[in-house]
């Protein structure tokens, strides 16, 4: 009994440590796409805030949420659109960026503090929190290094911008969250040096 006991756990370790190899692939492949389409990116994003918009309005007509809560999600969503003007440069620093971090975490406190009093099946909770509070900020989030290595803002002086695209400006040098993934693809999967 205790031998399958400790194969459970066994097991259970094995299967978190590939679920988090995969989100961590997935990140990667994502960080890589929205680095190489920042236009389509952008365009994603405007669709993705204009829908959590139509959302928040349906659970304030059809659902009765809070005026309070819509309305915060609502100018969260506009502090989003605000990011989105200067795509894909995004400045940590920025009024802009800290005001959106704030509303996040605002924004977390009233859904956690209205779902405490009326119940809803965890499905319906988890929708809430995934269109309307998650999306936007992690497509903000892995899109970050998106803008450290756009054309023509890597070029030094004496450089030309084609030279500097195929050497230094695109692939050889990796900041950000892609030279964190960069990082652990090595460390976990170190490659081969071929021998001749």
């Amino acid at each position: 009994m205790w031998f399958i006991y400790l194969l459970s756990w066994l097991s259970l370790v094995i299967q978190i440590s590939f679920v988090t190899l995969a989100i961590a692939a997935g990140l990667y492949y994502l960080a890589e796409l929205i680095e190489e389409y920042t236009v389509a990116t952008s365009r994603i994003i405007k669709y993705m805030i204009l829908f959590s918009t139509i959302v928040l309005v349906g659970l304030y007509l059809f659902e009765g949420f809070p005026t309070l809560m819509i309305g915060v999600g609502l100018f969260t969503n506009l502090v989003y659109f605000g990011l989105l003007q200067t795509f894909p440069y995004i400045m940590l620093s920025s009024p802009n960026f800290i005001l959106s971090c704030i509303l996040v975490v605002i924004n977390h406190y009233m859904a956690f503090q209205y779902f405490a009093e009326e119940y809803y099946a965890f499905s319906e909770v988890l929708a809430y929190f995934t269109i309307c509070l998650w999306v936007i900020p992690f497509s903000f989030f892995v899109s970050l290094s998106a803008g450290e290595n756009v054309l023509p803002s890597t070029v030094q002086q004496g450089d030309d911008v084609v030279s500097n695209y195929f050497t230094k400006g695109k692939r050889g040098k990796r900041s950000g969250i892609l030279l964190i993934f960069s990082f652990l693809k090595e460390a976990i999967l170190p490659s081969r040096q071929k021998m001749y």
